[in-house]
């Protein structure tokens, strides 16, 4: 056996989905999946001459012997920052006399635990661990300044640690939290997701979930839609499940743990309450495209155009760094996203590839980092054997094009639902009897004190509440906003099709898109303010005046069918008509400011 090459295969046995089987199948679902790693291999002095590139292009050796090179970002004044993992440090690297290659030895910038993700906007710094943030201004000399900690409380990373950031054309922040697993129920609501927060870390929300580990993300420079590679789930075998890019927009779900590429189902698991894997599927986006499975996409760079290829203004270039799950190896190379003139991803190419062996069995590096240089040019990251290479095109003119997408379509999205009355003034909400609806809590009176522990400050439990019985319902729906957060209003809490013989919810209801058990039996639960389902307890500014929190209640003559994760609008939207009666009852809540 080859010093370095560990190849094994395992035949796993799963359930498959119900939505998969007939009775001609067996029941269970058979697939072969292999544990193969290359020999890492060392590149020679004229290796970057060996690389494969489209005709045109050339690849470099930019920098040689840094380490562990993982997330690069180009600084306006041409000096690139690359984070290192195994190092946990920032380094600054420049080309000051531009010749092509990195001047001297790199400088430390920063040491972190753990640190990975970096970015640059405005003059700061943005770099993260795991759990944390942190920012800091750039000097005139290139160090930073005071390190501030804008997050110190992202969920717990497990098998994705190496986690990115970006700051978006909306000056916000978006941040890429990966799942702390292959395939499971994520403890947290967080994981599995790209959360949006920001510039002062104060306030965040999920912008899109269900992604396993979309480190690579960024916004296209003409249309300023947000795109993602998502890494895809092991253990399927050789072929699945294929790497994903996506069109990532708010409050959508793109299918993982349960559902992958095209409504396929996952044979390892079901979704939790009941939920089918086929409703799943129903409430989950396609990707645009997808890719050879187990290739492990990184850093995602668009190109804005300018000192680089013709054509290459609007493609995105990824870096590919290799499997370990597929049996022949996949990955290990720089690929090329190309976009049309509308915007949209169109296929996915090769662009710089050899970092195999010819015979399969070994590789010359990992492609982890991309970046964009001031003079158009791209760097690529190599985190096995610590080089970057720079890739230029001959008779390239110019410089890169300012990288500045419009704000529009992330502002437009992050805007909807805001602004709008309270859902019981809404005419979707009018009542079509003259019915009565009393609403009360045990935990607070009317007008009264919501308990700490109710609150995101505390336990983020969700509250017990009850409600007199309307005579001709077939269902209760529920809707909390506060009219004095910043959305105005803020959702707090979705829930409809409770049972027409339920007039009471205990406390500490799961957060999950259904319940079962009892009473609870077939309630479903929607998306609140920050992008989660289930009770979102208050959160107000510390230091606010006291917020008013609106339990509403609605009585239906009918179960509503929305999909899993449906927004309020969607719940007013099929209740109008259908509302016989309302009612409210409500709570304040304010949390002090605290030294």
């Amino acid at each position: 056996m080859k010093a370095a090459l560990l190849a094994s295969t395992l035949l796993l046995i799963a359930a498959p989905a119900a939505a998969q089987s007939s009775p001609e199948d067996n029941d269970k679902a058979k697939f072969e999946a292999h544990f193969y790693e290359l020999t890492p291999l060392k590149p020679g002095a004229d290796f970057a001459s060996s690389l494969k590139l489209p005709r045109g292009y050339r690849a470099s050796v930019w920098a040689s012997d840094l380490g562990n090179t993982r997330v690069m970002a180009a600084a306006p004044d041409g000096s690139i920052y690359v984070s290192r993992r195994s190092e946990a440090d920032i380094i600054r690297l420049t080309d000051a006399n531009r010749d092509g290659r990195a001047d001297g030895p790199p400088t430390v910038i920063v040491n972190r635990p753990g640190l990975h993700g970096l970015t640059i906007h405005e003059g700061m710094l943005y770099f993260m661990t795991a759990r944390e943030v942190f920012r800091a201004p750039l000097r005139p000399d290139g160090g930073i300044g005071e390190v501030e900690t804008l997050m110190d409380d992202l969920p717990d990373a497990g098998q994705h640690l190496n986690r990115t950031l970006a700051v978006g054309p909306d000056k916000m922040l978006y941040i890429s939290a990966g799942s702390t697993c292959n395939a499971c129920d994520e403890s947290s609501q967080e994981n599995a997701t790209l959360i949006r927060a920001s510039l002062d870390g104060k306030s965040r929300r999920i912008w899109a979930s269900g992604l396993r580990n979309t480190i690579g993300f960024g916004w296209h420079p003409r249309t300023g839609e947000l795109w993602g590679w998502d890494q895809g789930i092991d253990w399927l075998g050789n072929d699945l499940q294929r790497e994903e890019v996506n069109r990532l927009e708010r409050g959508k779900r793109y299918g993982w743990p349960y559902v992958f590429e095209d409504g396929k189902l996952n044979p390892q698991d079901e979704p939790p309450g009941g939920i089918t894997g086929a409703q799943w599927a129903a409430a989950s986006t396609n990707p645009v495209l997808m890719h050879v499975a187990h290739s492990a996409g990184m850093q995602m760079a668009f190109h804005p155009g300018g000192g680089f290829g013709p054509d290459a203004g609007g493609d995105a270039f990824v870096a590919l760094r290799g499997s370990w799950n597929r049996k022949p190896a996949s990955g290990y190379e720089l690929v090329r996203i190309r976009f049309d003139a509308n915007g949209q991803a169109t296929r996915i190419e090769p662009f710089v590839s050899g970092f195999m062996s010819r015979d399969g069995t070994g590789h010359y590096g990992r492609p982890c980092g991309v970046a964009v240089m001031r003079d158009g040019s791209i760097l690529l990251s190599d985190d096995a054997n610590g080089v970057i290479y720079r890739i230029t095109y001959d008779g390239a003119t110019g410089q890169a094009a300012a990288l500045a997408p419009p704000a529009g379509p992330m502002l437009e999205q992050a805007a909807r639902g805001n602004n709008v009355p309270l859902a019981l003034t809404r005419p979707e909400a009018r009542a079509t009897s003259a019915a009565r609806l009393t609403v009360s809590a045990s935990a607070f009176t009317a007008g009264g004190t919501i308990p700490r522990e109710q609150s995101e400050y505390g336990l983020g439990i969700s509250p017990a509440l009850s409600w007199t019985a309307v005579p001709g319902a077939a269902s209760y729906a529920i809707i909390v906003e506060d009219p004095d957060g910043a959305a105005k209003p803020v959702i707090h809490w979705v829930a409809w099709n409770v049972p027409a013989g339920t007039t009471r919810l205990p406390a500490g209801l799961q957060e999950r898109d259904r319940l079962s058990g009892g009473p609870l039996e077939g309630i479903m639960q929607g998306a609140t303010g920050r992008g989660t389902v289930g009770w979102y307890g208050p959160r107000p500014p510390k230091g606010d005046r006291p917020h008013h929190y609106h339990f509403q209640v609605l009585a239906l003559d009918r179960q509503l069918e929305l999909s899993i994760g449906a927004t309020r609008d969607q719940l007013l939207a099929a209740a109008a008509g259908h509302v016989l009666a309302t009612g409210e009852v409500i709570g304040t809540y304010a949390e002090a400011e605290r030294p």
